[in-house]
């Protein structure tokens, strides 16, 4: 019971933080104070009081899509792994439900975008489904490895990739959690694939999704956000904590990988610039390869090719 709690605690608090260590760390690289790490908490209720603007040339769908979205990002949350490698809900093949709520959120914000009848919005509209569409098949990969190393279709065996503390599971969780790295940033539209804060007209992508949504609906769509860079880290997290930790030290752990992973992605934004359009495929993608080099040397260690 104390761990769900911990968990739940985790869902509610954790994103805010995250996106406010990220803000904090590009404000430090820039050289300015910059708001607080909890700026974020104040943005989100900031919104939740002001009204709602509606275009006449959409339907209900446009109203009850963030509300959808944000359910589908949250039972997802449920179901990753998090302190101490427990999930809230957790059942055989949940990675499978897990990256398809995920989807189920794209969609409905993709469909959102499309009902303000913009060409503008159906530009990121469709950038978004392409580069998604190239992030799913690496993670499915990912926990494919997961499954061969621990024999078990759910999050529950991604620890066992590295449970022996052998070099070649270490080496395939490590590239497993750098992959997952690479889809925080994607799915999260950050730099390098896609930049928050642009203004720029043809380099936007999730952005000019949310052009049309204000108030409530837009601190919803914020949140969701941000909980899907969380629970993405979190997956990540668990394949690099040890296992068979006291929960308080994983609980320790698992805070202290998700706000490093923060750190390290304010630290991409302030050190990077943006990818031309035409190479954010190719880094994308990149993610593929890395998967496929992880699951390679899961599957060379079970036929004894590696130690």
């Amino acid at each position: 019971m104390t761990t769900i709690t911990a968990n739940i605690l985790f869902i509610l608090i954790m994103p805010f933080l995250f996106i406010g260590v990220i803000n904090r760390v590009k404000s430090f690289w820039a050289g300015r104070q910059g708001p607080s790490v909890i700026q974020p908490f104040f943005d989100f209720f900031r919104l939740l009081k002001k009204g709602v603007v509606l275009s006449r040339a959409t339907t209900a769908l446009f109203y009850w899509a963030p509300i959808a979205a944000f359910i589908a990002v949250l039972a997802a949350a449920f179901i990753a792994p998090m302190a101490g490698g427990r999930s809230i809900l957790a059942f055989q093949g949940d990675m499978i439900v897990f990256i398809y709520l995920l989807g189920a959120a794209k969609f409905v914000n993709i469909a959102s975008a499309m009902e303000t009848g913009s060409s503008f919005e159906g530009m990121g509209a469709a950038r978004e489904a392409a580069f998604t569409s190239l992030i799913e098949p690496a993670f499915f990969i990912i926990m494919g490895a997961s499954a061969a190393a621990s024999g078990v279709m759910d999050f529950s065996g991604i620890r066992a990739m590295a449970a022996n503390h052998e070099a070649s599971g270490v080496l395939a969780a490590v590239l497993c959690g750098s992959a997952l790295f690479i889809m925080l940033l994607t799915e999260g539209s950050r730099v390098p694939v896609d930049d928050p804060n642009t203004h720029l007209e043809l380099t936007m992508i999730h952005e000019v999704m949310v052009l049309d949504n204000s108030g409530p609906d837009l601190a919803l769509i914020n949140y969701s956000s941000a909980l899907k860079m969380f629970v993405i880290a979190s997956v990540m997290a668990n394949f690099l904590i040890p296992a068979g930790l006291n929960p308080a030290l994983a609980g320790a752990l698992f805070a202290a990988v998700i706000l490093l992973s923060a750190v390290i992605a304010g630290c991409v934004e302030s050190l990077m610039a943006r990818l031309r359009m035409s190479h954010v495929p190719q880094f994308v993608f990149f993610t593929v390869s890395i998967a496929i080099v992880a699951f390679s040397i899961v599957l060379l260690k079970m036929s004894g090719g590696l130690k």
